[in-house]
């Protein structure tokens, strides 16, 4: 390991980062946290306390995870997600421990897009693509695909509205358009999924 120094990245002291990891300019990784061996992680991230990143695991840039948050190996997180603490992430379908299941063959992939949330102790059943900017209310229990900029929440968590990229509500007219003041964005709602109207 380099001298801190020479890094243009912060590992606290009582965190654990193996070898083979690539870690971004501007990343910080706070106490307790464990980085595994062929995991890659983005510019300015930021790891808190007690967050496993396991094998392989690939996150993009500016993402946030929060406290006792373990990324396990089969997820990838792109750029600008947000995991909210004590969120769960699983990748074993029907898990038994007389009968293990080690290795990739039987971890079934979980992908989180760009700027997704997920709320504080929810969970995020393996096999499923979360979407753009989609927003996962806390302590929801996520089984199938949430689309981009859907707000979800429940057990199982179901569509209950509908958020911009920058996370205002999204309130549509009659037409199906709504507007974000704060990401200054249009956005349109047909058949179920909302797209973003370029001007």
């Amino acid at each position: 390991m380099t001298d801190q120094k020479e890094k243009n990245y912060y590992v606290n002291q009582y965190a654990v980062v193996d070898d083979n990891v690539e870690i971004g300019e501007g990343t910080k990784i706070w106490h307790f946290s464990h980085v595994q061996s062929g995991s890659k992680l983005g510019k300015k991230c930021v790891l808190g306390q007690n967050v496993n990143v396991a094998t392989d695991v690939q996150i993009g840039n500016f993402v946030k995870i929060q406290n006792n948050v373990s990324v396990y190996e089969g997820v990838t997180l792109e750029d600008y997600v947000f995991c909210g603490p004590s969120m769960v992430f699983t990748n074993i379908l029907n898990p038994r421990c007389k009968y293990p299941q080690v290795g990739k063959q039987f971890y079934v992939n979980t992908l989180v897009k760009e700027g997704a949330s997920l709320g504080a102790n929810s969970t995020i059943v393996c096999g499923i693509t979360i979407g753009r900017f989609a927003m996962i209310a806390a302590g929801s229990v996520v089984t199938k695909d949430v689309p981009d900029f859907a707000l979800v929440l429940g057990n199982p968590a179901r569509v209950k509205g509908w958020w911009s990229e920058a996370g205002n509500r999204l309130e549509f007219d009659k037409d199906g358009y709504a507007f974000c003041a704060k990401s200054n964005m249009k956005y349109k709602l047909e058949n179920g999924k909302v797209i973003e109207v370029k001007s």
